[in-house]
């Protein structure tokens, strides 16, 4: 396969919308509703949080299966780049889906750690613990994401990753990408007004437009 060809595949699947599909299914643009974010984190705000879940999942194996299965059929002299290539097509096909008309999709940082499971899975384990460890106590997703994509391009320092000069280049680029796409949580954050995840609770003023049949 030209690797053109798999960067292209790797976007047309990066951009399936999930997360809207999964609202559309309950008569719900998610666009219009919480954050109005196409992702997991919104659909679980919105939708509940096994459908969020699901959309997490979905996500991330967006990122991991055309990296995992398109790399190998890939033959370039520089191999790793064009698997970066492919991981990165992934990603801006979630955060730009053409299947929208190139309208803002989601933050990218699900279907980020896909990719990164496929080309760093020791450096993806120790980012999912970082992100686990902010997460439970904070209660906030945006700060989970926030922290671990800061340190997630040490992790692929200290793992020795293979090609980890050009991933490592590669995690700083998304990290600052991912701390952009969050600004307005950070702003949020901030003032004290962030959503925060409760165990059996939710924060003031969410609604689940899904189930009161809005």
């Amino acid at each position: 396969m030209h690797p053109v060809a798999a960067v292209v595949i790797a976007y047309l699947v990066g951009s399936i919308p999930f997360a809207y599909l999964a609202g559309r299914a309950r008569g719900v643009d998610l666009r219009q509703h919480g954050s109005g974010n196409l992702g997991a984190t919104n659909a679980v705000r919105v939708l509940g949080l096994p459908t969020g879940v699901a959309v997490y999942v979905l996500d991330t194996l967006k990122g991991f299966l055309p990296v995992s299965a398109l790399v190998p059929l890939v033959m370039a002299t520089r191999h790793d780049l064009w698997a970066i290539a492919i991981g990165v097509a992934a990603i801006a096909g979630h955060v730009r889906p053409i299947y929208l008309g190139f309208q803002k999709g989601g933050k990218g940082v699900a279907t980020a750690g896909g990719v990164f499971l496929a080309l760093a899975p020791l450096a993806t384990v120790l980012g999912l613990a970082v992100w686990v460890l902010v997460f439970l106590p904070s209660g906030y997703v945006s700060l989970a994401s926030l922290v671990t994509a800061v340190l997630f391009p040490l992790a692929v320092l200290v793992t020795g990753t293979p090609a980890r000069s050009a991933l490592f280049a590669v995690a700083v680029a998304i990290a600052a990408f991912v701390v952009w796409t969050h600004r307005a949580n950070i702003a949020r954050l901030r003032r004290g007004e962030e959503h925060r995840f409760r165990r059996g609770k939710r924060a003031a003023g969410e609604t689940h437009p899904a189930r009161s049949g809005s």
